[in-house]
Order: C-alpha cells, then structure tokens, then sequence
C-alpha cells in the first residue's frame, strides 16, 4: 500500500526505520527486532540506504524481507550518489520487481572518508532530481528529508524551505524529519512550512536515546542540537547504561505524546535496528492516546 494513501486513511501513523546489517551476526540481530516489532503493526518500515550507496544491494535484500517475509508495507530508501542514472533506473526497477510501491529519495552523504559530495558525472545532483525523475517514469510513492534545524548546507531557513518545496513540486507526498528532541523547533518547522507554501503531511523523526556518547555524535554529524537540560541529565548518568535507556524512554515517550496531542499526523522511529525501546514507547503511546486530545492535524 502507499505511504500517501496511509496517511489519508489512519491518524496517527507509526513507521520504524532499520538499517541494513554489515554482517551475519547484524542480519541475526535485525531479524529478531523486525520480528518483536512486527507485533506492533507498523504502518510501515523504511529501509535505509549506506554512503555512497555502500549497503544499496542490502537495502533491496531487507526491504524484500520486510514486504514479501514478513507482510509489512516497506519503504525503500534511495540516493543518487556514486551512480549514474541508468544505475539508479536498475536500483529503482529492482525495487519496483519486489512490489515495493514506496521510496525516500535523498542525495545521500558523501562515501564514507569523504567530506564533500560530488554528483556522479553521468548522475543527477540533487533529492529533487531524483525525485522527479522516479516520479515521472516510474508509479512510486515518493517521500523526501527535511530539517527542523535547517540542513547543514542550507544557508539559512529561507533557503532550506524553498529547496523542500521543490521536492514537493518534484514529486514527494509526504516529508520525515531528521532527528530533533526539542519539540517546538518541529513545530515551528511546520509553520514556516506551510507559509511557504508545503503542504505534504510532515512527520516528525523521533530517537529514543540509549547512548550517550552515540547520540552525541549522530547530532554532531547532522547538526542538530540536545536540549541543555536534556543533555545534562543524560551526562550524569553516562557511567550507567541502563539508566541511560531509561531516561532516553521516558524522554522519547513525553515528546512523542506531546507531539501527537498537537496534531503530528505520526512518529517515524528512529530504532538503530533495535526493538526494546521503541516498543516501550510505542506501548505507552497506544495506552495514552494522546492524539485523541489533538485539535487539528499540523
């Protein structure tokens, strides 16, 4: 089924997102938490897809695992960095053979070592290239990034919003939000958003922490920022794992909540291929309802 249409018919929708496994031991790993989470029914997992298309061939083999083994809906994360155009009409072809009807469509990072990207020279340059190009040859449901913190290349807002409307006007139905744990910087996304004329439901991107020094580094590399109180209580307990997870839980369960009272149209779950803590969350969530308490959709 299409993420777009999803949308239109369930409020609010939940997605996990997995990562392909480097080896044996990781696919082991994957399987089971896809199995745990399976249980929980979501809307729909996404896959994603490595720097400089280094897991591309793992991200069509889990996506297949995810929609023909396991009968959820699954979403194919798709870059056009390091590959021509007619790779990435093989890629998308392969993914549309499997029965996949969805697809992210990123730039990508540059291959792993590498600190700026280059466009392949016979690729495409930019997320809305891809996107118009699967859009307009290929039947796809198309999703795009965006950034509650303004993209790391963006010069500033302004800019940032007119490149997600091109996206939209390319072809992209619905956005996912890179990671934030400061709910108002989602909300004000939202707003400047549809001001600009975007008007694709924009759901926002949630990490339940259950590392600190690991979760310093992912907001380092994507440039997003942890809330000072957050990131202090989350340092005192540094020593101790399973407090960590602990507050990361509580943390992530408090801002899904509010985020879901205010009318996110749903949570896309950041689960770094593990399942204990976003089943935790999504339990409390589905006890709560807090989206019965919203007013109107974002």
């Amino acid at each position: 089924m299409r993420i777009d249409e999803i949308l239109e018919e369930r409020r609010p929708v939940f997605s996990f997102e997995f990562f392909p496994p480097k080896d044996k031991q990781g696919m082991t790993q994957l399987k089971g938490a896809l199995a745990e989470l399976a249980q929980d029914e979501p809307a729909y997992v996404s896959v994603t897809y490595g720097a400089g298309g280094s897991t591309r061939d793992r991200t069509v083999e889990v996506t297949k695992l995810i929609k023909q083994g396991l009968g959820i809906e699954a979403m194919a994360h798709l870059s056009c960095v390091g590959e021509p155009v007619s790779r990435v009409r093989e890629i998308i072809e392969e993914i549309q053979a499997a029965g996949i009807e969805n697809i992210l469509a990123l730039r990508g990072d540059p291959p792993r070592g590498e600190t700026e990207w280059q466009p392949h020279p016979e690729g495409l340059r930019s997320s809305p290239e891809l996107i118009e190009l699967v859009a307009g040859d290929y039947d796809f449901c198309i999703g795009g990034a965006c950034f509650p913190e303004v993209h790391p290349e963006a010069p500033d807002l302004e800019h940032d919003l007119a490149f997600c409307k091109r996206k939209v006007e390319a072809g992209a139905s619905f956005l996912i939000t890179q990671l934030f744990f400061d709910n108002q910087l989602y909300f004000d996304f939202v707003r400047e958003a549809r001001a600009a004329g975007i008007d694709v439901p924009i759901i926002p991107g949630i990490i339940p922490v259950t590392n600190f020094a690991q979760i310093k580094r992912f907001t380092e590399m994507c440039d997003a920022s942890i809330p000072d109180e957050f990131e202090r209580e989350l340092a005192a307990r540094a020593q101790y794992p399973d407090a960590v997870k602990d507050l990361g839980v509580a943390y992530a369960t408090l801002q899904c909540a509010d985020l879901l009272s205010r009318g996110a149209p749903g949570i896309h779950f950041y689960t770094l291929n593990r399942s204990p803590a976003t089943r935790a969350i999504l339990a409390a969530l589905r006890a709560a309802r807090p989206w019965d308490r919203a007013l109107e959709p974002v």
